[in-house]
């Protein structure tokens, strides 16, 4: 039994309610009792090899494997040892002798409203057409490709087709800046960039290519660049280098569509993702291509309880882990229809999302408690204005909700009737790792509750032993995992496999219930530890949010000389709602209440936003940065770097 430790965090956060999926759900989903669930369960981690070659089986191989799982050179491991397969196949050839290659696969709309429908067929015949135009510009197995591209089409064929190729992907978040490119074009030396001349964001252009131009003045490894118009019709202004630079459209124009896909090895390299390290410079997160394919395909299949009639959207940018995962490589494999948007929530106006909810009768909806929380603070009206009753099943990725969102998201968007899947993984992970599944989990307000099959977590202290409350931890190997960060197997070791031996430290501080429900409090580095009490933020944050005035928090341990640590709490209240010293105190006593004394915050600051990376996570440092009178860290990855500068200045002078 989990023992108790001095060092483990203290949970303040009390949540008893509990939400059932209804019979009608359980009837109708692909696994339906706790009993199946279990059982299948205890099958994947007992036996994991035969688990996942099961799995493994119902997907195309041109080569069998040899070896489900080699785990000799720890923490190397290798997955489907001796199989030969294809990505871009699973996703796509595999469809074409049925029905579903007349199946829309992408339902793309355009901030402005334009709009396109790509059938499987129509995604294969385009795929291969553009492998053909790489292949005429010397790309090939091996080589790496960076793709900075808006939320169009373009970027889910340029993705399948390196995948085809067997050439490496890196997707860069079409919001980045030309630094950012700079170094992870370095970082891998790419030898091509796929870009646009623009794309829309909040009825601005980006100007991508410009950005693009920037980079590359420092990037010689990059011998070609292609250039995708986003308005064939009404192009917009780009310089194009004479030799290095070629038009997407033109590159394309005469290419067969025929294009037989690439053997690749189960371990060849699949892509590259680029997360920010705590040292600055990024980490070139390497996935490879059977054990990802076999995970991110049955992830997709049981966590949303996918059915081919399904109209699936997956919020995320495929510029980050959640876009790969579940926009193209596991909603494709399992032949979805995938809405694919380009712009904002809020442009033009704040029901953007809700309309097209209504207009293509989305059944599946997949988004972050971030956007889950703006939505809030912007008001019922919006959503209550659209007919959402499509709906069937919402989820939630990218960091842990808050029990009090977590209820809005289920009355006012789900009506009561959706199950909430609050799904826990990591850019390292590949797939989700915690998850209710809607068929069978009772969830709780907050919690990942329990782990999908393979998957062994644990909590653990620094020594390794179990805790109800400490380090979250993977004990078993599972397919969607890293295989290291690229160019440098020693910092893969010591970021992710030093702390403990032979056992994954994502980095996140957990607790688990009662009823073995685990609960995500944070990354460690964010605990608050208070009069002796060590909390994770996401706790004491949720303690703000469940205030019917507050929208989001951020809280924030500062130095103190008494105390060791005073919490600060950074704000942003409800749209209608006035910041005054009146509120101020009523949130103190809030927490009083709520907590105790010994949780008072020092300090309270009003913010009409709070600084966040561009996926949506709220950077605590350089809250801290703020609290603590320190030059600001790196804002390269702010969505808005102008919000801690404002913040910097609200400080100072309050």
């Amino acid at each position: 039994m989990p023992g108790t430790d001095k060092k483990q965090l203290d949970t303040v956060l009390k949540e008893a309610r509990r939400f059932k999926p209804s019979k009608e759900f359980r009837k109708q989903a692909h696994i339906g009792s706790e009993a199946e669930y279990r059982r299948l369960y205890k099958k994947s981690i007992q036996n994991p090899e035969k688990f996942w070659a099961g799995i493994a089986s119902e997907l195309h191989w041109f080569k069998q494997w040899n070896q489900v799982l080699d785990a000799k050179k720890k923490p190397f491991y290798r997955w489907f040892v001796g199989g030969k397969t294809n990505l871009s196949y699973n996703c796509l050839d595999r469809h074409l002798d049925s029905p579903t290659r007349h199946k829309a696969a992408i339902v793309w709309e355009g901030e402005p409203g334009d709009r396109r429908v790509l059938t499987y067929g129509d995604l294969h015949r385009d795929v291969c057409v553009f492998v053909n135009g790489l292949k005429k510009l010397g790309i090939q197995k091996g080589d790496r490709v960076a793709i900075y591209l808006p939320m169009t089409p373009e970027l889910v064929i340029a993705v399948l087709a390196c995948a085809r190729i067997g050439a490496v992907h890196t997707v860069i978040f079409a919001g980045f800046s030309a630094e950012s490119i700079r170094d992870r074009v370095q970082d891998c030396q790419a030898k091509l960039i796929i870009t646009g001349d623009g794309g829309w964001r909040r009825g601005k252009v980006l100007p991508l290519k410009d950005i693009v131009d920037e980079a590359l003045s420092d990037a010689p490894s990059v011998a070609s660049v292609v250039v995708v118009r986003r308005n064939l019709d009404n192009p917009l202004p780009c310089h194009m280098k004479d030799g290095r630079d070629h038009w997407y459209h033109e590159l394309i124009d005469g290419m067969s569509a025929d294009c037989p896909a690439e053997k690749m090895d189960s371990e060849d390299l699949l892509f590259l993702l680029y997360t920010s390290g705590t040292t600055g410079k990024p980490k070139g997160i390497i996935h490879t291509t059977g054990g990802y394919m076999v995970f991110t395909y049955l992830t997709t299949k049981y966590t949303f309880d996918l059915k081919p009639e399904d109209m699936f959207w997956c919020t995320a940018d495929i510029g980050w882990v959640t876009g790969h995962s579940y926009i193209i490589y596991g909603p494709l494999q399992n032949g979805a229809t995938c809405l694919l948007y380009e712009g904002a929530p809020d442009w033009p106006h704040r029901g953007r999302f809700w309309e097209m909810i209504q207009r293509y009768r989305v059944n599946i909806f997949y988004t972050a408690p971030t956007a889950i929380r703006a939505f809030m603070k912007w008001g019922d009206e919006w959503p209550n204005k659209y007919d959402l009753s499509s709906l069937r099943l919402l989820g939630t990725v990218g960091e842990p909700i808050n029990p009090e969102a977590w209820m809005w998201y289920h009355k006012t968007i789900g009506h009561k009737n959706c199950p909430i899947v609050d799904t826990w993984w990591q850019t390292e992970t590949g797939g989700i790792m915690i998850t209710p599944l809607p068929g069978v989990t009772e969830t709780k307000p907050g919690s990942a509750t329990l782990p999908f099959f393979g998957v062994a977590p644990a909590i653990l202290n620094d020594a390794g032993k179990e805790v109800n409350a400490g380090y979250l931890a993977i004990t078993q190997p599972w397919p969607g995992m890293l295989r290291g960060v690229y160019g440098d197997p020693e910092r893969y070791r010591q970021t992710y496999w030093s702390k403990w031996k032979d056992i994954y430290f994502p980095g996140d501080g957990a607790r688990r219930d009662k009823d073995g429900y685990y609960w995500i409090v944070g990354r460690v580095d964010d605990v608050v530890n208070v009069a002796g009490h060590r909390i994770g933020t996401a706790e004491l944050e949720s303690i703000f949010v469940e205030h019917p005035r507050v929208a989001e928090s951020a809280v924030i341990g500062v130095a103190h000389e008494l105390k060791g640590q005073a919490m600060v709490a950074f704000v942003s209240l409800r749209d209608g709602n006035t910041e005054t010293d009146a509120l101020e105190q009523e949130l103190k006593d809030w927490v009083v209440k709520k907590i105790g004394k010994f949780a008072l915050p020092d300090r309270i600051v009003f913010s009409g936003d709070l600084p966040k990376t561009r996926s949506g996570k709220i950077m605590r440092r350089l809250l801290r940065d703020v609290a603590e009178g320190r030059a600001l860290g790196n804002v390269t990855t702010l969505a808005d770097a102008t919000v801690v500068e404002k913040l910097k200045v609200q400080y100072e002078e309050d």
